[in-house]
């Protein structure tokens, strides 16, 4: 059966009519950076890019690496009030060069949750898996930790540098 000009004048009507209802219901979904739970954009995809360069550097030990994404202004105050144990720029170039130096077979695995601004301060907040071998006294130790952390991140040039959480 063949529509009739009638059924297609109505449809000409009625169509921009369900497209104008149906368009609220799309703009109330949001897509997401696959794997992830960060919406999807330029910037965020830019961020976890960026991310994705710190949790390679890791899984790699590659020192040098995660010294260029830290910025020079690098403060880590351990979450706590006890001075004894905050990071600088400093104690995290020395913690890279010796206790990290200590870990073998590292895996780094990262489940992105969120990612909020404030002013110029991105912060990325995750859930990390991480699995590694330590050297002991008899065998080797292997450990295993699943935790959720943030990187605090500021722009820098036309990418980004790390100035807390690392």
């Amino acid at each position: 059966m063949f529509p009739t000009k009638r059924m297609l004048r109505l449809h000409r009507l009625l169509f921009p009519a369900l497209l104008a209802l149906a368009a609220p219901l799309g703009a109330c979904s949001s897509h997401y950076i696959p794997n992830t739970d960060v919406e999807d954009s330029f910037e965020n995809r830019k961020l976890i890019s960026f991310c994705e360069k710190y949790r390679h550097a890791v899984e790699h030990k590659d020192t040098g690496a995660l010294l260029k994404l830290a910025a020079p202004t690098y403060y880590e105050d351990g979450g706590n009030v006890d001075a004894a144990d905050d990071l600088d720029y400093a104690g995290l170039q020395n913690y890279l060069e010796t206790k990290f130096q200590d870990a073998e077979a590292i895996r780094y695995e990262i489940r992105y949750r969120r990612v909020l601004k404030e002013n110029d301060t991105f912060f990325v907040d995750y859930t990390y898996t991480a699995s590694y071998r330590i050297p002991g006294t008899k065998t080797e130790e292997w450990r295993h930790r699943v935790e959720d952390n943030r990187l605090e991140i500021v722009p820098f040039q036309d990418d980004f540098r790390i100035t807390a959480g690392m």
